[in-house]
């Protein structure tokens, strides 16, 4: 019998700049600071990203419904309750494993960051039987190049009544909500009750009226091709259920993902985890009750967590994750960053679950340890801060040598601040077009990112790298956290 090996492994490092150290510290302020330049809304007296202004004050009007404030997806105007409710959800879980790891400051900055998503996704579901999934019609948002505070495009609101389905949406506004309660649990005991009354309604009407919300035919022209379902509803019961039993220890939501794990697909897909698919992300969750638990009916969610590890050891023979030349997670598609952040934060959950159990991942011929996994976490981490063939931080305003031109229309148009006079929409495409520098600089923002091959260019136009997203930033809150604590992990 071959004898395994206790393993750390090494990822592809051709080409790569110089590595120096990072401030992880500064870089987690900063990633942080970013959801200040996404809100909607009245914005506070203390906004730090000065040059935003209010925007959407008239959001739900047409409903009769305040569904004023919460955050824009990226660099449009358009708030997609979908991803914004991913990203309260790893907002949020990154508090939960890593806020202990957070200066006071920060934690409080990280928790009004989680604030201003769920104070609007108590909103979406405020009404019995109808989820508000969008505000914004995106195909006439993305014809124009306008700043938030000058939108004079239509802000349809998208709405889902019941026996109509959105699982997927009410699904992830459940993990949302479960997950912001734990955040909030000992700072705000009576906020958190709220939010986790409410994720129970929420999930209720994602598992009575089960289907996507974008196959609807009044919502699909809103949400296609932007953030459709393209991965199927059954992960959005799934999670929100993992998060209802890790929020409220409930064993109804424990049989629940005991007895739907097979019909709901818990096995398949399991090497992604983002917005839109979030096997890997419920293997990783689950795990957490049979390492520390010994919850052995949830077995088949830890083999998965394993399997998920072992696909991104380039050195096991289940590997298949790909690498640019530079050593960057690589996926194909826009926005590849995301990528990274998603799967550096799930190496570092697990790799603490499993060292608190004090527990490696049997990958073959191979054991990869905590201290392994921590590495890999790093090595992504690095090379979005800097130390990448180009030598260019990937976070706008982190270090000298950042994106400049970011597709993303506040930043790129003059401040109202500075030119109070209103910009109609197409009078916004000369700043689109411009060569120039953006003016205002989205502190935080970590922009699609590089190809597979390492290369980026600097460009406005190339939305799939160079626009920003709150799901690329979400999780990399957490995974900063950790190692402005642990800078040079084991």
């Amino acid at each position: 019998m071959k004898k395994k090996l206790r393993f750390s492994f090494l990822l592809p490092t051709l080409l790569i700049a110089a590595v120096v150290g990072h401030d992880y510290g500064d870089a987690l302020s900063k990633s942080i600071l970013f959801f200040e330049g996404q809100r909607s809304g009245y914005l506070p007296q203390d906004q730090r990203l000065a040059w935003r202004g209010n925007s959407g004050l008239s959001d739900g009007w047409t409903y009769n419904t305040d569904l004023v404030g919460g955050y824009y997806d990226a660099g449009d105007n358009v708030k997609f309750n979908f991803p914004m409710s991913f990203t309260t959800t790893l907002l949020s879980w990154s508090i939960i494993e890593f806020g202990d790891s957070m200066p006071p400051h920060e934690l409080r900055n990280a928790l009004v960051a989680v604030r201003w998503a769920t104070d609007y996704l108590l909103k979406i579901v405020s009404q019995p039987n109808r989820i508000f999934v969008q505000v914004g019609d995106p195909n006439i948002d993305h014809n124009c190049w306008e700043r938030p505070e000058d939108m004079d495009t239509e802000r349809t609101v998208y709405a889902v009544d019941a026996p109509n389905a959105a699982s997927d949406v009410a699904g992830e506004t459940a993990a949302a909500l479960a997950a912001a309660s734990m955040a909030f649990r000992s700072s705000d005991s009576g906020y958190a009750e709220t939010l986790l009354r409410n994720a129970v309604k929420a999930f209720q009407f994602a598992d009575s009226y089960r289907g996507a919300y974008s196959d609807n035919p009044n919502i699909r022209d809103g949400a296609c091709p932007f953030y459709c379902d393209f991965d199927g509803y059954q992960d959005e019961l799934l999670w929100g259920a993992a998060w209802l039993r890790r929020a409220s220890q409930d064993d109804t939501y424990l049989n629940y993902i005991e007895m739907n794990g097979k019909t709901l697909g818990a096995d398949e897909n399991i090497n992604e985890f983002g917005w839109d698919n979030k096997h890997a992300g419920i293997n990783v969750l689950v795990s957490k009750e049979v390492l520390e638990a010994n919850k052995y009916t949830l077995q088949s969610y830890k083999a998965s967590a394993d399997s998920f590890m072992c696909t991104l050891v380039p050195e096991s023979s289940s590997s298949h994750i790909d690498y640019s030349p530079g050593g960057l997670i690589y996926k194909p598609g826009g926005s590849n960053l995301q990528h990274a952040t998603t799967i550096s934060f799930l190496l570092l959950v697990y790799a603490n679950y499993l060292a608190k159990t004090s527990q490696s991942v049997n990958c073959g011929n191979l054991y990869v340890t905590p201290a392994s996994l921590r590495l890999q976490a790093k090595k992504q981490v690095d090379y979005i801060l800097g130390s990448n063939p180009l030598g260019l931080s990937y976070m706008v305003g982190y270090s000298n040598n950042f994106p400049q031109r970011i597709h993303h229309r506040g930043s790129s148009l003059p401040s109202i601040k500075d030119h109070p006079q209103f910009i109609a929409c197409k009078e916004g495409s000369i700043y689109f077009n411009s060569t120039n520098p953006n003016p205002n600089v989205l502190v935080g923002a970590v922009v699609g990112g590089p190809g597979k091959d390492d290369a980026y260019n600097d460009d406005r136009v190339d939305f799939r790298k160079s626009e920003p997203t709150t799901y690329i930033n979400a999780p990399f809150v957490g995974v900063l956290a950790y190692f402005a604590a642990n800078p040079n992990p084991s």
